[in-house]
């Protein structure tokens, strides 16, 4: 068997890894001229830390990435609304891991080029169309001129190709734009002093506006840390289009965020000190699409953000790719033909991960937040008396359940 894999993000790359792994060849194209470090800091959920784990990925992770220890949820007063343990200290076996985008995909990226052969990956190759029939599919690629750049033939073809999937769109033509809620996200990292534990996440804020602080990798000196920072701020009423077009790299205004971060009170770490250091920072349009009837056409089928785009809240956007690489390659090597294969992974994940967008524009885990402002705007003396501690762990373990992380229990509450 072979597939075809369509887009070099963490998604697909993590798919080539694991169809190696079960002696599944792929080849493997990216749009971009090279597999570049974009992005800023995201966190990966030992649920899929696991996965990469058993790739034999962990010690290169630890390498390049924070161990996150606690989480905290703050109001916009600084007071502690919630606090959790997280990763090994949350009772899991593998961490929660805090990193920037980038050095995860280029740790998985190394490994696919060292088991697959640099010659698998091929970059500047645009998907243009696809064909299929009964022995299998037909792609060919562009280079950015426009330029025939390749003819393939394999098995199975995966969209790994991202919320602009090429893949998705050819399968969905009418399904249009992605949908933007109204909220734009600013995000940055810069060296800075450790705050907390120096492997601590504090999300701040409230219903309109929220900041995210956490530290991604070792500083430049044992004072310091790389320190991640996200700013998410309600623009508009999300019945327009965005601004601008959805774009991890597309650098950040400086004028359009500065007046927003004004909203914050976050102890133990100075927040508007660590926006103003950092030099250059990025935004980002919060874009999802509506969870689709089904992912699987034929011998096509879509993976990570092509298949499930979701707005950036509960750590879960990559998590989730890497879970669909596993359980596509389980099915590939489990069933008798490709068809059966990719519904029977359609059936395991599109559920699930539909789940998880809608809870998503719900607020997700970080909804504990927006609960306890609605009841209580201008702060509390006591938190107990806003929203009881179960109350507030339902919201919270509600999301963790559904998403596929839960901690053991008795492990992962820290009472303040």
């Amino acid at each position: 068997m072979k597939a075809i894999i369509v887009g070099g993000g963490i998604g697909g790359l993590t798919t080539a890894l694991m169809l190696r792994a079960r002696g599944i060849g792929c080849e493997l194209f990216e749009q971009s001229d090279t597999i570049r470090e974009l992005g800023v800091g995201i966190n990966t959920l030992p649920h899929a830390i696991r996965e990469l784990a058993g790739l034999g990925l962990l010690q290169k992770l630890d390498d390049a990435a924070i161990r996150t220890d606690v989480l905290y949820y703050l109001n916009r007063h600084g007071q502690e609304v919630w606090r959790e343990s997280r990763g090994i200290d949350a009772g899991h076996d593998v961490p929660q891991f805090s990193i920037h985008r980038g050095r995860l995909q280029s740790v998985i990226h190394r490994a696919v080029e060292e088991r697959l052969g640099q010659a698998a990956v091929h970059t500047g190759c645009r998907l243009g169309a696809f064909t299929q029939d009964e022995g299998g599919v037909t792609a060919y690629f562009f280079d950015r001129s426009g330029a025939h750049a390749s003819t393939v033939r394999g098995d199975i073809l995966i969209g790994a190709d991202g919320i602009h999937s090429r893949v998705r769109e050819t399968l969905f033509p009418d399904e249009g734009p992605p949908c933007w809620n109204g909220l734009m996200l600013w995000r940055g990292a810069r060296d800075w002093p450790v705050f907390l534990s120096g492997r601590s996440m504090i999300v701040a804020g409230g219903l309109h506006a929220k900041v995210v602080v956490y530290p991604i990798a070792e500083g430049s000196s044992p004072a310091s840390r790389l320190t991640n920072w996200a700013v998410l701020v309600k623009v508009g009423d999300g019945n327009a289009p965005p601004p601008r077009r959805e774009d991890w790299s597309r650098p950040g205004k400086r004028e359009e965020l500065m007046p927003h971060v004004a909203r914050f009170s976050v102890p133990h770490v100075d927040v508007p000190g660590l926006i103003s250091a950092t030099s250059e920072f990025y935004e980002y349009p919060t874009c999802d699409r509506d969870p689709l009837p089904f992912w699987s056409c034929g011998r096509v089928t879509l993976l990570g953000d092509a298949a499930h785009p979701m707005y950036p809240v509960g750590s879960n956007g990559a998590s989730q790719a890497i879970l669909d690489a596993r359980c596509l390659a389980d099915a590939l090597a489990g069933s008798e033909h490709p068809r059966q294969a990719l519904m029977v992974y359609e059936q395991k994940r599109l559920p699930m991960t539909a789940e998880i967008v809608r809870s998503n524009r719900r607020g997700g885990p970080e909804g504990v937040i927006d609960a306890v402002e609605q009841l209580a705007p201008d702060g509390f003396d006591n938190v107990e008396r806003v929203l009881s501690y179960s109350q507030r762990e339902a919201i919270v373990r509600g999301y963790a359940s559904k998403a596929g992380f839960a901690a053991i229990p008795g492990l992962a509450a820290v009472r303040a």
